[in-house]
């Protein structure tokens, strides 16, 4: 997308080197085993994608990367603490071996539940869990499409990912109360980014919002914990990173033909009538949101339902049912604004904009995952066994 885009900032000599370094940062808190070097790795994301959102040709790109900068270095500082923690009281912050010497003294240090919430409240500001979300929908209206893209659809995992990993191979069961905690934010969240996302003025800014509430449903899966409701917070998650990247460059090609530039719906109105094919991968996306079938949404929510009623956990599923309803709303509340309403007097869409190849080929994608979900089901399944078999991993890492 980045080299079929118009935006300015794209041809800085530092645009690039500080892009790849953020998805550096992403790769290394996924891959290590040490709790210390996630600290490293996420401040390698916080520095690189404050950076990119200051250089963005929106003149709020600058506020918006002070805010991020900021929460992230407080949540840098709860992360120190909880590691400080842990190793005064276990001494390692290797996970694998942190995990067995909790388990074997059944939690009972009397600074592991401080060192859990704060790990909590990490993840939540990563993720942007409500009520840790307030930085998030500036950074992403401001921020460079491509950042955006990339921030509100695989960044926002690592929280996701900390979660999965603090439930099934940090904490025991009883130590902290991490599992309702996490049902109960994000079926809330679900409920907040579909009302404020219906609210908004601006098309990356309630997108921004729709993940608040995306991330929600796979809280309330992780949540539950069960091998279906982990399968289907994989399946979630990988689904809704495909989609949301394609929603938010189709919104930033739309929003480079407008004149002036600016992913407002003032600005949008009307603009859409110039490029029928990006209204026709809009509302693709929108329906993969909105867990519309054939799309890969629909298979992520029918999992999560799935999952929440074997558990006969019927007043959240009912919660979250409701999310997809505001999801359909708030989409087609848009696609009305840009491709049905008229354009303004005296106003003209740009003859050019960004190339929508990257987003056809998600949606593409999008479209095939949920023709074809078989395989990636059956790899979130056995993810989903390994997570809830924690020996297997600490033998791998520590031998035995």
């Amino acid at each position: 997308y980045s080299l079929g885009a118009g935006d300015q900032c794209i041809r800085y000599p530092a645009f690039y080197p500080l892009f790849l370094t953020l998805s550096a940062g992403l790769t290394g808190v996924m891959l290590t085993g040490d709790l210390f070097n996630i600290f490293v790795f996420s401040e390698l994301l916080v520095i690189s994608g404050a950076g990119l959102t200051a250089m963005a040709d929106d003149h709020f790109g600058v506020e918006a990367a002070y805010k991020y900068f900021y929460m992230s270095l407080v949540a840098g500082v709860l992360l120190l603490l909880a590691a400080g923690s842990l190793y005064a009281a276990y001494g390692t912050l290797n996970l694998a071996d942190l995990a067995q010497r909790i388990a074997a003294d059944s939690g009972s240090a009397p600074l592991l539940p401080a060192a859990a919430a704060l790990l909590t409240a990490f993840f939540m500001v990563k993720s942007a869990v409500v009520p840790f979300h307030f930085w998030q929908p500036d950074f992403h209206t401001a921020a460079p499409t491509p950042v955006s893209a990339m921030l509100s659809s695989v960044v926002v995992k690592v929280g996701v990912y900390g979660f999965l990993r603090m439930t099934t191979l940090l904490l025991p069961e009883g130590v902290f109360p991490l599992r309702p905690l996490l049902i109960a934010l994000g079926a809330f969240g679900v409920l907040f980014g579909g009302f404020t996302a219906l609210g908004t003025h601006n098309a990356k800014r309630m997108l921004a919002y729709s993940t608040l509430a995306q991330i929600g449903y796979i809280l309330v899966a992780i949540g539950w914990g069960s091998p279906l409701a982990l399968t289907a917070a994989l399946v979630f998650t990988v689904n809704h990173s495909l989609v949301k990247a394609a929603m938010l460059m189709v919104a930033g090609a739309v929003a480079s033909r407008a004149s002036p530039k600016s992913a407002a719906f003032t600005a949008l109105a009307g603009v859409g009538k110039a490029s029928p094919f990006a209204g026709g991968l809009f509302m693709l996306g929108g329906l993969a949101l909105a867990g519309i079938p054939p799309t890969n949404g629909f298979v992520s929510k029918l999992l999560v339902f799935q999952s929440g009623l074997t558990l006969e956990q019927y007043a959240a599923v009912a919660l979250i049912g409701a999310g997809g309803i505001l999801t359909l709303l708030y989409v087609i509340r848009a696609f009305q604004l840009i491709w049905w309403a008229p354009l303004p007097e005296g106003h003209k869409a740009k003859a050019k904009g960004d190339h929508l190849i990257a987003p056809a080929l998600l949606i593409a994608l999008c479209l095939l995952l949920g023709l074809w979900a078989e395989p990636l089901v059956r790899l979130a399944t056995g993810v989903s066994e390994w997570l809830l078999t924690p020996g297997a991993y600490i033998a791998a890492v520590l031998g035995g």
